[in-house]
């Protein structure tokens, strides 16, 4: 047996541990009602959202979208996976009471993939207390938490994420065993400070196989540009060039599963199934140097050529890059 997989047979074992320090309010529902523990002690709501009519993420998103926010202070900002509010109109925040609370999107930052909201009026939840992500190892417990409960869980590896949709973090948080609801979920420390906020779950979670867990988005990325998000809805840094590919890597070549409708790389006409093998004219490695090389190319707008095997020929395609937040349709002022 593995350390990994030795570490993940005692968690029943730890979980119950948990539980017993009033950490687990929902595994116990019995225990947890008796200490009064709720959702919002743990510092997030509920969060729902729906798009604008016309939204283009409608078709890979939904029209309505449901998950967890975490509250950061007391002024009522919530952190969230920004992929819930893309081309959000209205965003609803509920308290584990039920109170509803209208929000408005300030903004969503597509290097690290979050987003933020913030409620129009004061909420009823402390704020969490921001841990550091980069000193959490793996075999550390932590706590799962959703709109719809809390889980114990395991962090069992940290590394890349290469994501389809021109997306890369050098070092994700991976934990184990899987937990549902995980969309914008807060990942808690034993101290109770926020280490991530998730994203995906993932058939591997360790990254050898056999596992399924969830990734979730480390929050020292945040923290550099957290006050640029604040203030104009996004990072300050240069957009990076966006082509709307979504991508699977087999074998260190990337093939498109599908373009984007209206996107730069189907007005450029690539389709599903094209191959691409290089770019400028230089082989690639994968998905992760693709995207690497990409953003290396100059600011959102630039041109790019790509080295496309359509068929049995190898073909250069240009394609006019833009800001991938330009794509997507704002919510109508009136």
């Amino acid at each position: 047996m593995s350390p990994v997989h030795g570490v993940i047979s005692k968690f029943q074992r730890t979980a119950r541990r948990w539980s017993g320090r009033g950490l687990s309010a929902h595994l116990t529902p019995t225990a947890a009602a008796e200490r009064e523990l709720t959702l919002d002690q743990f510092s997030v709501v509920k969060l729902t959202v729906r798009a604008v009519a016309d939204a283009r993420s409608a078709r890979t998103l939904g029209p309505q979208r449901e998950g967890t926010g975490v509250v950061i202070d007391s002024s009522g900002l919530v952190m969230t996976i920004g992929y819930l509010v893309t081309e959000a109109d209205t965003v609803e925040l509920a308290t584990a009471d039920g109170r509803k609370f209208a929000a408005n999107v300030v903004g969503h930052d597509n290097a690290t993939g979050l987003g933020l909201v913030r409620s129009l009026q004061p909420l009823p939840v402390k704020p969490v207390d921001f841990g550091q992500s980069s000193v959490a190892s793996p075999r550390d417990m932590v706590l799962i938490v959703g709109f719809d409960g809390v889980a114990p869980a395991y962090i069992v590896s940290k590394r890349p994420f290469v994501g389809y949709w021109e997306y890369l973090l050098d070092e994700a948080i991976y934990t184990a065993p899987a937990t549902v609801n995980w969309q914008g979920a807060a990942l808690l420390s034993r101290e109770g400070k926020l280490l991530g906020i998730g994203s995906l779950a993932v058939g591997d979670a360790i990254g050898k196989g056999g596992i399924p867990g969830n990734m979730f988005v480390p929050i020292d990325t945040l923290k550099p540009v957290l006050g640029d998000f604040i203030a104009n809805g996004r990072a300050t840094t240069k957009p990076r060039p966006w082509l709307g590919i979504s991508s699977q890597e087999v074998q260190g070549k990337v093939i498109v599963t599908r373009v984007t409708a209206e996107g730069p790389a189907e007005e450029a006409g690539l389709q599903a199934g094209d191959v691409i093998v290089g770019l400028s004219g230089q082989p690639l490695k994968g998905q992760a140097d693709f995207y690497t090389r990409l953003w290396k190319t100059g600011e959102a707008g630039v041109e790019v050529t790509l080295d496309v095997l359509k068929g049995s020929r190898v073909e250069p395609v240009k394609v006019r890059s833009i800001a991938r937040e330009r794509h997507f349709r704002g919510k109508p002022v009136y």
